[in-house]
């Protein structure tokens, strides 16, 4: 895990650094992790590279007898493009400050927490002087072209940094890159960073309804994920089990373990500064069973009286207006861009004849659709009647690839985007099914994924060597890549943290379980080509950067 109460370790070892400098009339590369042996290819720079910065020339440096060209910086991710360049590099020292260009006073928030960490001090926006690092907004893209605002440029040169990007986001990424620099060696290495993810959702989910988590738990995930460079936290705060957030319009609901309104409220404040989005889960139409233990007149029966786990009778008006109550109360508390919608493993439908198991909804699916209406597209259309309720705010919409059915006269709207995690359930579907109906989809690849207490159902806890060696965001099923043809549909990656036998493993050991998996997902999701640096490379830079 990468954490932010590093200020001392940080002087530390920028004092070691400079102390073993002063020693070498010959130098080394600043920062530099020694397995590019310094030469003028280490760093890696992308096809056809990006616009050097006016007034550089990487890949002619001028002649030193002091300096030979670096290395790229040693960072998780690892950064996507560096070019070497001869000279001392930065460190943090006596008088270096943190400042912000003038007119990017937005920076502020990104400048101080930076400064903090490095213990150096923040001194606003004034010019940059000998030592600094400076912070930018340059929203400009070379050639005109649209700038992806988590992208960011980072130059060291002349005893100074300068990190730029077109948004915060991008700058704010540049100062994790500098801060994991210092950290790993002493050092940002000379050169120049061009740096940009590959996939724009990138993060972390927890089933916090199964078990209970801590306010102060979730927040140390989201500073750990803020450093790996991912932007998103799914919170799925209801289930059978539980439900985890306190509710002004259905009280009586609430687990007795939950998070306040005003704890929530703080998490959001916490990931907002760090650049993070969280989306929230109220799984439906299964996966009810807590709302339902206080709502029992809206439990799905079958033909013999019994009742199904979790499930609610989607033919009964009042469970939309149940939930629909539910999620408006919660759009008013989550205020991101996201909201998974759930959708998946709807009991009614895992039946070998549902209609015969459910003849009350095979009914009303034939008077709703014709007589091929089946109990899915009721189902499909309880889907889209919840995206229905938050759609005017403006949300992005995501469910469970097995809430999406084959065939059936209802289909889940084309604007919600797919949340792949299996093929194994009844109803999932290959991926490319998915993928040729031109739906989006976020990989939750169950296969390497998914960290299940107790590890249930041949589930086993993910390695991050294997992550880090085997999977891209292409391997959306088991172990096999979809064409590449299909890449820009693949909008990135969560890795899921699920807790269907709760007390397998305390939150303390969760934490350490997936500290590794976290890493090497982050470094795939940002940059899925092979990496340059071996697996145990990665994790002792990992075991470096805790």
């Amino acid at each position: 895990m990468i954490r932010h109460s590093s200020g001392a370790r940080l002087a530390a070892t920028a004092l070691a650094a400079t102390a073993a400098l002063s020693l070498s009339l010959s130098g080394c590369s600043a920062g530099g992790s020694g397995e590019s042996g310094g030469s003028p290819d280490s760093g890696r720079t992308e096809a056809g590279g990006r616009d050097r910065i006016p007034g550089t020339d990487a890949t002619s440096p001028s002649p030193s007898r002091t300096y030979p060209l670096s290395s790229a910086p040693a960072t998780i991710p690892a950064v996507r493009t560096h070019e070497p360049a001869r000279g001392p590099g930065w460190r943090p020292g006596p008088g270096a400050g943190v400042v912000v260009a003038e007119g990017a006073e937005r920076l502020d928030d990104e400048a101080r927490l930076l400064a903090g960490e490095l213990r150096i001090a923040f001194r606003g926006a004034v010019p940059a002087r000998a030592g600094d690092v400076e912070l930018a907004l340059a929203p400009a893209a070379p050639g005109g072209a649209k700038a992806d605002p988590e992208s960011y440029t980072l130059v060291t040169s002349g005893g100074r940094v300068r990190i730029s990007g077109p948004a915060e986001a991008g700058v704010f990424y540049g100062t994790r890159t500098l801060k994991q620099a210092v950290r790993s060696g002493g050092a940002m290495p000379e050169g120049t960073v061009r740096d940009a993810p590959d996939r724009p959702q990138r993060g972390l989910m927890v089933d916090i309804a199964r078990k209970s988590f801590s306010a102060g738990w979730i927040e140390d995930r989201v500073r750990e994920m803020a450093d790996l460079k991912l932007n998103q936290l799914g919170l799925h705060f209801s289930d059978d089990q539980g439900f985890r957030i306190a509710s002004d319009t259905h009280p009586r609901i609430v687990s007795r373990e939950h998070l306040t309104k005003a704890q929530v409220r703080r998490i959001l404040k916490l990931a907002a500064s760090l650049h993070i989005t969280v989306i929230p889960e109220i799984d439906s139409p299964g996966h009810l069973g807590a709302v339902l233990a206080q709502y029992p007149e809206l439990k799905l029966k079958d033909t013999a009286g019994r009742v199904v786990p979790g499930a609610i009778d989607i033919g009964n008006p009042a469970s939309g207006r149940l939930v629909d109550g539910l999620l408006k109360e919660y759009a008013e508390l989550f205020d991101g861009a996201y909201w998974n919608l759930g959708g998946d493993e709807y009991q009614a439908l895992t039946r070998r004849d549902p209609e015969a198991s459910f003849p009350s909804l095979a009914a009303l699916a034939r008077e709703e659709y014709g007589p091929e209406g089946r109990i899915q597209d009721l189902a499909s259309a309880w889907v889209n009647d919840r995206a229905a309720v938050l759609r005017p705010d403006g949300r992005t919409l995501q469910a469970w690839n097995d809430g999406y059915f084959r065939g059936g006269r209802v289909g889940v709207d084309q604007d919600i985007q797919v949340q792949y995690w299996t093929g194994k359930e009844i109803g999932a579907r290959p991926p490319l099914e998915y993928l040729d109906e031109g739906r989006p989809v976020i990989n939750l690849n169950d296969e390497y994924l998914y960290y299940v207490l107790g590890e249930p159902n041949e589930f086993t806890y993910p390695t991050g060597q294997r992550i880090y060696e085997q999977w891209t965001p292409l391997v959306l099923r088991g172990t096999r890549p979809v064409p590449e043809k299909y890449s820009d549909q693949i909008l990135g990656a969560r890795f899921a943290i699920w807790c269907d036998l709760a007390q397998a493993q305390t939150p303390e050991r969760i934490a350490e379980g997936i500290a590794l998996p976290l890493a090497a997902t982050a470094q795939k999701v940002w940059d899925p080509r092979t990496p340059e640096r071996g697996w145990p490379e990665f994790r002792a830079l990992a075991g470096q950067l805790d």
